[in-house]
């Protein structure tokens, strides 16, 4: 079993097969990163986790390309990652959701789009690799439409699971000033009854506590569900008919093509395979080398220092011989003198 330390190693050369991608990647991570430790600092422990949740999303779009052996394009990918860190880390740890009016809505349109883009490519490789399908243009953004609203659907039904079980309010409430309900018909007759122009809402709790709520009545998340959907609804459709345009005209520079998922053969896998494992002797190799030149300029600069040194002790004997050996060579240098003109005299007086 492949210990949890290699396989993030192992993801994270995937993500490096591509330079474009992983230079956002690696930006966004710092990103994470930082603010997982502000989050740990401040004591916001939740955060954290919703930071290190972030850190493992990064590495699913490798892992599925992997498992499911399918080509994810750059342009894809780096959208996925921009999309969880808006998500998680904007919108839930910094507070985006509620700080920017439309930031929910924004995501969530992304999500209809993407989610089209992810079932129109599911669709599409098995319409081109199977010899029993001829499906048409119309019936894959068909397709792609439905796995999107799909998604959708499932996302709202997390979200209404996360608020009644823990009380998330992930369906955001929102201030309604008329509302028109059939509990309010006294005659049990499901006639809606309507209240309009409602300014403020007084809640009452058991233990005694009052809650007011200014401006209207409080709805119960229904409305951002709604709504959520719909701008889902937007995206879906808005991808379904770029990939409908794409394979009715066969057009070359739709943005559909940037966005398509492809199916990788066993060659294809093998071969990426490959290039991580030459990157990691290429990495090995370039450690090796930048290692072998530290060491030859630390030997180098020992080497100058030995040198320094030892011309500079040269120096310093020199000047002392100077200074203090003088007097002691002249005073040898008078006696020798006096010595060989003793010699010359007894010279001359043996000659004579």
């Amino acid at each position: 079993m492949v210990s949890p330390l290699k396989w993030i190693q192992h993801q994270k050369d995937r993500i490096r097969l591509n330079r474009k991608s992983y230079r956002l990647y690696a930006i966004l991570r710092l990103l994470v990163i930082l603010t997982a430790v502000r989050c740990f600092l401040k004591g916001e422990y939740e955060d954290f986790a919703l930071c290190l949740l972030s850190l493992f999303l990064f590495l699913l779009p490798s892992f599925f390309s992997e498992q499911l052996k399918i080509g994810i394009p750059p342009l894809f990918e780096m959208m996925i990652y921009l999309f969880i860190f808006a998500a998680e880390i904007l919108g839930e740890v910094n507070h985006y959701y509620t700080a920017i009016p439309g930031w929910d809505t924004m995501l969530h349109t992304i999500n209809g789009f993407l989610c089209a883009a992810i079932g129109f490519s599911l669709i599409y490789i098995l319409n081109r690799h199977s010899k029993n399908l001829n499906l048409s243009p119309f019936y894959l953004s068909l397709v792609a439409f439905c796995f999107s609203m799909t998604i959708g659907v499932i996302w709202e039904f997390f979200e209404f699971f996360c608020d009644q079980t823990f009380y998330l309010d992930m369906q955001k409430d929102f201030i309604v000033k008329t509302i028109a309900s059939v509990k309010l018909d006294p005659t049990n007759s499901q006639i809606p009854v309507k209240i309009s122009d409602i300014t403020k809402t007084v809640i009452y709790s058991g233990n005694g506590t009052t809650t007011t709520i200014e401006g209207g009545y409080l709805d119960i998340g229904i409305i951002d569900t709604m709504k959520d959907l719909f701008v889902n609804f937007i995206g879906a459709v808005t991808f379904s008919v770029i990939g409908y345009v794409y394979e009715k005209y066969n057009t070359k520079h739709s943005i559909a093509k940037s966005l398509m998922l492809t199916a990788l053969t066993d060659e294809e896998l093998e071969a990426q395979e490959k290039e991580i494992e030459q990157h990691k002797i290429d990495t090995i190799n370039e450690a090796a080398r930048r290692e072998a030149e530290v060491r030859k300029e630390r030997e180098r600069r020992q080497k100058k220092w030995r040198d320094d040194t030892e011309q500079l002790e040269e120096d310093i004997r020199k000047d002392i011989q100077e200074d203090f050996g003088y007097p002691e060579r002249k005073k040898a240098s008078a006696e020798d003198k006096k010595q060989k003109s003793g010699h010359t005299q007894e010279e001359q007086n043996s000659n004579h």
